[in-house]
């Protein structure tokens, strides 16, 4: 990736669920919501304090996070879509082995 985000901004890329209902209908792509959940792609160096100090983010490359709905700004990268947002819009961090189909919804 061609990209590093400015102090405590993180690039976030998607990851999208493929839904079905119980008769196994997949849910095309227009009709549901879009995924609140992510892969940190890459971060920037931190966040810089009133009094100049640069103190470093909690979220590191590979975590898998969760961030609200309405979070970031959408932008496109060699054919790709990812999300840019700053570490106080990220809601939590999910454990390795969260796995969506182990999760209660």
């Amino acid at each position: 990736m061609n990209i590093r985000p400015l102090y405590d901004r993180i690039v976030v890329k998607r990851i999208e669920e493929q839904e079905t209902t119980r008769n196994g209908i997949v849910i095309p792509d227009s009709a549901k919501e879009k995924s609140q959940e992510g892969e940190v792609m890459a971060v920037g160096h931190g966040k810089r304090l009133e009094d100049g100090k640069l103190v470093g983010l909690d979220v590191k490359v590979g975590d898998r996070i969760l961030f609200g709905r309405y979070s970031g700004s959408e932008t496109k990268l060699e054919g790709a879509e990812y999300i840019i947002i700053r570490e106080d819009e990220v809601l939590g961090v999910l454990a390795p082995d969260a796995n969506p189909a182990t999760r209660a919804a």
